[in-house]
């Protein structure tokens, strides 16, 4: 049931009916998500949907982007010294919704997970520098985490509207706990710090 970055995804209210019947017709059905389901995997609509309908629903937690990230770059989200708080938003808001605070959630945490912002990186950029986020926070879009064809491209929060997509789901981490990373990186290749896993 696809909810693919940046292309047509099945509506929400068909996925809903869609487990509805299979749960009518089979004794146990499987509801698979990336990631884990309780982090913006909308699980609360059809956990919603179907207990209304007297299905019972039992969760298995999954690894989320921000932790799968944080294990495949050896990078604490979290290193002592630098990092004491964590902060995993998203800019996204569905239909008929009110608008996130996620910019105050941002600028309060000392490492920031960005999810489904990839196509709304230069404002992403602009919102946090225009309310305080130095220019040079260093920061790492990490496409398909915990992937075989994982990509990194490290940078500062300046460069982030410069970064170019190769059509996997993106990451965007923020905070000084990647600042020896992207340093590094670009050192290496100042033009365009990516390096491919």
């Amino acid at each position: 049931m696809g909810k693919r970055s940046g292309r047509f995804s099945t509506a929400q209210h068909f996925i809903n009916k869609q487990l509805l019947d299979a749960a009518r017709r089979y004794q146990t059905v499987v509801r698979l998500k990336g990631g884990d389901p309780m982090l913006f995997g909308r699980a609360h609509e059809e956990i919603e949907f179907l207990v209304g309908k007297g299905i019972p629903v039992k969760i298995t937690p999954g690894i989320t982007a921000a932790l799968a990230a944080a294990a495949d770059l050896g990078i604490s989200l979290t290193r002592r010294g630098k990092a004491r708080s964590v902060a995993f938003v998203t800019p996204r808001v569905g239909e008929g919704t009110a608008e996130s605070s996620w910019v105050r959630a941002a600028l309060a945490a000392d490492t920031v997970a960005i999810y489904m912002g990839a196509d709304e990186l230069p404002e992403i950029a602009a919102r946090l520098i225009v309310a305080g986020k130095s220019m040079a926070t260093p920061v790492v879009v990490v496409e398909n985490a915990s992937m075989p064809d994982m990509d990194l491209t490290y940078g500062t929060l300046a460069r982030l509207p410069q970064w170019e997509s190769r059509g996997g789901p993106a990451l965007v981490l923020i905070g000084d706990v990647y600042g020896e990373a992207a340093a590094e990186a670009l050192r290496r290749r100042p033009l365009q710090a990516s390096q491919s896993a």
